[in-house]
């Protein structure tokens, strides 16, 4: 259900440019498309992802799988390849995607909880800790 959700989500936004249904945001927070390449497959990956802290160009996104104990392969793609795609709807940019140090990890988690609740909730369920990416113009 989840899957269908997701990619019915996914054809709206894409269609509309994030302008049609609410199609750009999602539990009240922002949404982007975030395009990588498979690690394994080098295959172009979409999905679709909350960005909760957004400043001058800059977008943070959360590695939570939902807290789940299984990082996101979104993740692991960007890891092994930082060179990414990203459409907040009016338009896609290549960007370069790098993990938030421990510092700015401290600094920025405040302000992703402060923006969705349910991130503080997601850390609770896993012994992972989620990992802040932060998405800069390349």
């Amino acid at each position: 259900m989840m899957r269908a959700s997701a990619a019915v989500h996914r054809f709206v936004f894409s269609a509309s440019k994030g302008r049609l249904l609410g199609s750009n945001r999602f539990g009240g927070m922002p949404v982007l498309m975030l395009t990588t390449t498979g690690r394994k497959s080098g295959k172009q990956r979409t999905t679709m992802l909350t960005a909760p802290v957004q400043e001058n160009g800059t977008f943070v996104v959360v590695a939570s799988g939902g807290g789940s104990d299984t990082t996101p392969a979104w993740f692991l793609n960007l890891r092994d390849n930082p060179m990414v795609e990203v459409s907040d709807g009016a338009q896609a940019r290549p960007m370069r995607a790098r993990i938030a140090s421990a510092q700015e990890r401290a600094e920025l988690w405040p302000k992703v909880v402060a923006e969705y609740q349910g991130y503080e909730e997601y850390q609770k369920k896993t012994t992972r800790e989620i990992p802040l990416v932060i998405l800069e113009p390349a």
